[in-house]
């Protein structure tokens, strides 16, 4: 029988910050071996992030101004939508349209992934998008800077290679796909 006892156990909890996309809670906390100490978390809702790849290869990218790290990235499409728990491939529909102005005829979940578990409980649900069709993107108040572009299969390898890709989870979505073989390396 192997044993039970958790790693980590909260003692107590506040809150220390709270809006409306984010709570930040402070923990104090117990470890295995008795000693204490103290834990902040990022509570955000999952979001859904969307590789849209054309019958060609290339994929599309959107660019838009990050305000935390104060730069523009390239990144794939992504987003929260409709009430915790909605499924991601509504999601994904909805995000792809919104910031792109694509439709998919095929849409794959590939799994989840966890940006940051060390501080959030965010996770990142993965989705392809094939089949793409072009139409007119609506895009939020907070995505009027957004830019989207198609980008050949050789330019977008050449811009992970060369670091012009610097979203950790826009990178991670794209190896999962090349380790799970649903892109030609």
């Amino acid at each position: 029988m192997t044993d039970q006892t958790p790693d980590i156990v909260a003692t107590s909890t506040r809150i220390a910050y709270e809006n409306r996309w984010m709570r930040v809670r402070e923990d104090a906390i117990r470890r295995r071996d008795g000693s204490p100490g103290l834990y902040g978390v990022v509570e955000k809702d999952d979001f859904t992030l969307v590789v849209p790849v054309h019958d060609d290869g290339a994929v599309e990218l959107v660019q838009q101004y990050r305000y935390p790290v104060g730069e523009r990235l390239w990144e794939f499409p992504m987003g929260m939508w409709g009430p915790r728990g909605t499924d991601p491939l509504m999601v994904a529909a909805h995000e792809l349209r919104e910031e792109t102005g694509l439709v998919a005829a095929h849409l794959l979940p590939i799994g989840k992934l966890y940006e940051a578990p060390g501080t959030m409980n965010q996770g990142a649900h993965i989705v392809l998008a094939t089949g793409l069709t072009r139409g007119e993107a609506a895009l939020e108040t907070e995505e009027q800077d957004l830019i989207t572009r198609r980008i050949p299969r050789a330019e977008f390898d050449r811009m992970l290679r060369d670091g012009e890709v610097r979203d950790a989870i826009t990178v991670a979505a794209w190896g999962l796909l090349l380790v799970k073989g649903l892109v030609k390396p």
